[in-house]
């Protein structure tokens, strides 16, 4: 009856909201909030302090009730929350002064802390039933029914209010974080605490950890904290984009997975979960910069930019012998290793104006001769670099000339021609092309 009642006043004071419009509100609200704090475990390191807060909290949530008596979302939050924050000094204090690993720290704290909430469970409240499947997967469908506080379901009201929070934090404390995030030792060298702002991000951790349990449960959680932010870390390397980015992250994985979990039928905190474990399959392999497939696509291009360079190459030394023999196009692919890469390279070419193609001989454009002139030159600048100032053997300076060739432009050209005594000929008696 409590729980009607509460859902009439609810919608009468917001009817135009549906019981999935509340879902996804309460969803996102949660998924921002872990984003914002989660950016910098990320960049700290700590992407398990969710986790171990999680774990930690069992023993607050029964002090809580044996003190106060009651099963009320207010005691139990303080409970969990002070126990969170305990966590947090004490995985600090283990790494800080103990010399522990914070890895390990962060395991010895937070599972002896877990164990210590069973043993409290067992011996003071044997007979009360906690849910552990609200525990792990909350209760984020029950989430419109809910009481409701200023118009809004109380899981609704308590994840925006921490949310604000960690905003008004965030702004005022920005450069603080931010540089004792990156660089602890210049925070203290410019006057303020990376300790102190170490502590304020735990206990923001802890206090989001702990609101978002009683909606979403500790998967979601634990998920958010770091899914969003480590997939905004593959998509960019600025700060202020980066949360960004894992706030919007957080809000598509809430709205997928509800439309989603719909769809199959499923706990809705555990799709979103999923869904968001796959928005970062998807940057993992596509981000433009950190992606498998644009590091494939680099990779690839480099390949095919040093065959079509090593074609050039060997044209023009085969010009500068003016020898009349012709080199056709299947004898040019055989020489850079043949196969595929070879074939696209000699159409590259081709392609570019810089060969003239024909069955049975290449010759090199005026285009092509220029750039395999530059070429050729770098090659035997650095030959002669290597023999000058290195006193390299003569046979050991092609190999290494003929990897940097493909990486030294104008300006290093220029450097090495004002560092040499002679530019002429390089160590094997050929002219340097200027």
């Amino acid at each position: 009856m409590p729980t009607i009642f509460a859902e009439t006043i609810l919608f009468a004071l917001l009817p135009e909201i549906s019981v999935g419009g509340w879902i996804v509100l309460t969803g996102i609200a949660t998924n921002a909030a872990c984003a914002v704090v989660g950016c910098f475990l990320v960049l700290r390191r700590m992407s398990l302090m969710g986790d171990a807060i999680s774990h930690a909290v069992l023993p607050g949530l029964v002090l809580a009730f044996l003190f106060s008596g009651s099963m009320s979302i207010l005691p139990l939050f303080v409970g969990a929350a002070a126990v969170g924050i305990v966590t947090t000094f004490l995985t600090q204090s283990l790494h800080q002064y103990a010399r522990v690993p914070s890895d390990a720290s962060m395991g010895v704290v937070f599972t002896s802390l877990f164990a210590l909430g069973v043993v409290l469970v067992k011996k003071y409240v044997s007979g009360l039933h906690f849910d552990i499947a609200c525990v792990y997967e909350g209760s984020l469908e029950l989430v419109p029914f809910a009481e409701p506080v200023a118009g809004l379901p109380r899981p609704l009201f308590t994840t925006l209010v921490v949310l604000g929070i960690n905003l008004v934090i965030l702004v005022l404390f920005w450069k603080e974080l931010k540089v004792s995030s990156f660089d602890p030792s210049l925070a203290s060298t410019m006057g303020f605490s990376a300790t102190a702002m170490h502590y304020l991000l735990m206990v923001m951790v802890a206090v989001t950890t702990v609101a978002s349990f009683e909606a979403v449960g500790s998967i979601l959680v634990v998920a958010m904290l770091i899914v969003p932010a480590a997939t905004a870390h593959l998509l960019c390397d600025r700060l202020g984009i980066m949360i960004a980015l894992s706030v919007a992250i957080g809000a598509a994985s809430a709205l997928l997975g509800y439309a989603a979990g719909v769809w199959f039928d499923t706990n809705l905190a555990g799709m979103m979960t999923v869904v968001a474990g796959g928005i970062y399959a998807l940057a993992v392999f596509l981000s433009p910069r950190h992606g498998i497939v644009s590091a494939v696509m680099k990779n690839m291009q480099v390949s095919l930019r040093v065959l079509r360079e090593d074609l050039l190459a060997m044209l023009y030394r085969v010009e500068e012998l003016a020898s009349d023999k012709p080199i056709s196009p299947e004898q040019a692919q055989q020489a850079i290793g043949g196969g595929w890469q070879a074939r696209w390279a000699l159409r590259g070419l081709a392609r570019m104006g810089q060969i003239q193609r024909s069955p049975e001989r290449l010759t090199l454009t005026d285009a092509g001769r220029d750039a395999a002139r530059a070429l050729v030159r770098s090659h035997r600048l650095w030959e002669t670099f290597l023999v000058e100032h290195l006193g390299m053997p003569l046979d050991h300076v092609h190999q290494p000339a003929h990897r940097v060739e493909h990486y030294i432009d104008q300006r290093l050209q220029q450097e090495l021609e004002s560092e040499l005594s002679t530019t002429g000929q390089d160590p094997h008696g050929r002219e340097i092309p200027k």
